[in-house]
């Protein structure tokens, strides 16, 4: 295969998100609620050659644009990401991800006494620092498998 083979087809109408950080792909799919049972038509390329980063994972979505919420989690795992809109196999619109103050309503606190845990009607709100993102309410810090607390 030369370098310059494309390695993952391209999509006609979609989200490409790519220049994901190696390995990360599938908490990607995970954010983005995309286990294989909803019949999204979904390309993945794990690990491939970037100049930029080493090794980097690209996920390709046929047929849907993301949320604001589902950006906002996604510049968490993934902070050096871009976000390209397909129409007509075209790129029209290219952006790079920014990471929020804060994520509310997003990731469910793993403190089982936190307020936002238990049957009161309060979203979570997590403040977002450098590398890690920390409960308003109960302070509990989340560091690593940030995947594992996205609310689905």
């Amino acid at each position: 295969m030369s370098e310059h083979e494309l390695r993952v087809s391209k999509i006609r109408n979609g989200t490409v998100i790519d220049h994901v950080p190696g390995g990360q792909a599938l908490n990607v799919l995970a954010i983005l609620g995309i286990d294989g049972s909803g019949g999204e038509e979904v390309s993945v390329g794990m690990n491939v050659p970037s100049d930029r980063l080493g090794r980097k994972d690209i996920v390709k979505v046929e047929g849907r644009e993301l949320s604001q919420g589902e950006v906002d989690v996604l510049s968490l795992i993934a902070p050096d990401a871009t976000i390209n809109i397909v129409d007509e196999y075209d790129v029209v619109d290219k952006r790079r991800l920014d990471r929020p103050e804060f994520v509310e309503g997003i990731l469910s606190c793993p403190n089982r006494n936190c307020i936002t845990t238990d049957d009161e009607p309060v979203d979570s709100k997590f403040e977002v620092l450098d590398d890690e993102v920390r409960c308003v309410y109960c302070e509990t810090i989340i560091r690593e498998e940030l995947a594992a607390h996205i609310d689905s």
